[in-house]
């Protein structure tokens, strides 16, 4: 029998009582894993919080781009400022749905316009303006602000781990930067256990502070995922959870340890609590799933609840 107050939000089905009986097996008697190895890893959008219809950052983005566009015309004429300027979300969501087959060609057409809105920015004038993004914006099919997009189930998790002398980290795709203006807030996650994708940074003697480049420095996203929490952690995770094919390289590095871990793997199958259900991006990964030993988490089956009471629903308006 599991204990409901430990994890409310999850319906007590064989994926939570797997979970509850993983964590038991590494934290209590003569076999417990040192609390000091208890490194547990999340991917962002999509893991921790919703990505569609677009990743959130994109939505940020698509708001420069359109900037960018009104003020210089010609822009509007090519990708991804078309698809900023008319509208069409679609174009940037296939762009995503085809990295994660394999196909970058317009993942990278994203990529150099991104890497241009922040050249010459200061770190701390890019923080403002995401934290300004983040304090206005509201998620465009939820219709919410976004600290209350992310998925309870999932922020409840986080805080069980925790309790049990875990350490959380976020692993993403995205920009380590544009992330961690909200992670403490959503997430109870501190900047520096922040692990993403990152733009290039140069110093500025004159100004003293650190600005961004017109590069990419590296794309956290694949078998580069492993190779950053490596670098940055300098630990295997004993407990990893992903939603799609970029995510198999981390799942695999915490499955496949001397001490094998834990994987879970979200399956976006619920088209009726306003999580909209799809597989695309994440084709390879659920098939491999049984072979690779990753626990897929059903949003329809396993989670009772899916997003937080929004703040207006508390207060009856």
């Amino acid at each position: 029998m599991t204990d409901q107050s430990s994890l409310p939000s999850w319906r007590d089905t064989r994926t939570r009582r797997d979970i509850e009986a993983f964590v038991a097996s590494v934290t209590e008697g003569p076999d417990a894993v040192p609390v000091e190895e208890r490194i547990a890893v999340f991917d962002n959008d999509g893991t921790l919080w919703s990505e569609k219809p677009m990743p959130t950052q994109l939505h940020y983005v698509v708001e420069q781009w359109r900037t960018a566009a009104e003020r210089a015309p010609e822009l509007a004429e090519r990708q991804p400022y078309l698809a900023a300027v008319s509208g069409d979300f679609g174009w940037l969501s296939a762009a995503i749905d085809k990295h994660y087959s394999g196909d970058d060609s317009d993942l990278k057409t994203i990529i150099q316009a991104l890497v241009g809105l922040t050249d010459g920015m200061s770190v701390e004038d890019y923080a403002l303006s995401v934290g300004e993004f983040y304090r206005t914006a509201q998620h465009p099919a939820l219709k919410r602000p976004y600290a209350d997009a992310v998925y309870q189930p999932m922020v409840e998790l986080l805080r069980y781990l925790e309790r049990h002398g875990f350490t959380c980290y976020i692993v993403s795709g995205g920009e380590r930067d544009f992330m961690r203006p909200m992670t403490q807030a959503n997430y109870g996650i501190p900047p520096e256990r922040v692990v993403g994708s990152a733009f290039g940074l140069t110093w500025d003697d004159a100004d003293a502070t650190v600005k961004y480049s017109s590069s990419l420095a590296f794309f956290d996203d694949g078998p580069e995922k492993p190779v950053r929490i490596w670098s940055r952690i300098g630990r295997r995770p004993l407990f990893a959870g992903g939603n799609s094919n970029g995510d198999t390289a981390m799942l695999d590095f915490a499955r496949k340890g001397p001490r094998p871990g834990f994987a879970i793997l979200i399956h976006h199958d619920d088209p009726d609590r306003g999580d909209a259900p799809y597989d695309a991006g994440a084709e390879k990964a659920l098939a491999a799933a049984d072979d690779a030993g990753y626990t897929v988490v059903s949003v329809k089956d396993d989670w009772a609840t899916v997003f937080p009471q929004a703040a207006s629903e508390v207060d009856g308006a």
